[in-house]
């Protein structure tokens, strides 16, 4: 079931051939599985995904630059 999160400090992940992005800060949706997360979120009309290792993911919420909803 997606979890609802916000993006509140520098989060990034992996692009195809290994190119670095910054997801931008705000609301995101977030679905785990035991070994990544994939998170979902809007800018206008464009709709992006990134999927990442789920030890990245805890680290990002540990330090606060995701913030998780209940």
């Amino acid at each position: 079931m997606p979890q609802q999160a916000r993006i509140t400090g520098k989060v990034e992940y992996r692009q195809g051939d290994g190119v670095t992005a910054t997801i931008r800060p705000g609301p995101v949706e977030v679905q785990t599985t035991l070994t990544d997360a994939t998170l979902s979120w809007s800018d206008g009309e464009t709709h992006n995904s990134a999927a990442m290792p789920i030890q990245d993911f805890r680290s990002y919420v540990s330090r606060g630059a995701i913030e998780l909803h209940d």
